[in-house]
């Protein structure tokens, strides 16, 4: 389990555009961190959306957005090019990144239980630690509290 102080788990993941994208590479900027279950579905729509939206605000404030999920770079590119997202996005196919996050958890909907991701947001300070953690994610309104908290840090 994660807790602000501690350092980020440091990953390199494949990334939409080509590529691949390292945390340690984003450093000394700050990170927003945020884990989503599924591209294309509605609420991890609305919350590539809004951070997209933000996304000048967040590049002002000395932060980089980058959204984590089990999708391959290929859906992550199709969901970037029909929405039109300018933040990186990038994919966790084998579900390591997820795993040291803590973000894959067993989840219950209606009755059964599955493995899934737990919709999660890391801020992560130019030094690499963790700066605020927001678990289990309501996405109404949480683009611009991350972005109040990136401008207090």
């Amino acid at each position: 389990m994660l807790n602000p102080g501690d350092p980020a788990p440091d990953f390199t993941l494949p990334a939409t555009g080509g590529g691949s994208i390292s945390l340690s590479e984003l450093l000394p900027r700050k990170v927003v961190l945020y884990f989503y279950p599924k591209d294309d579905t509605p609420g991890c729509t609305t919350e590539a959306l809004d951070f997209t939206r933000l996304a000048t605000e967040f590049e002002q404030a000395g932060a980089v957005v980058v959204g984590i999920s089990k999708d391959s770079v290929a859906k992550h590119d199709k969901f970037a090019a029909k929405h039109g997202l300018n933040i990186i996005l990038a994919s966790d196919e084998d579900g390591d990144t997820c795993e040291r996050y803590g973000v894959w958890v067993e989840k219950n909907m209606y009755g059964r239980k599955y493995m899934g991701i737990e919709r999660t947001t890391f801020l992560i300070g130019g030094d690499g630690r963790i700066l605020r953690i927001w678990p289990k994610v309501k996405v109404k309104g949480h683009a611009e509290e991350v972005l109040q908290a990136v401008r207090e840090a």
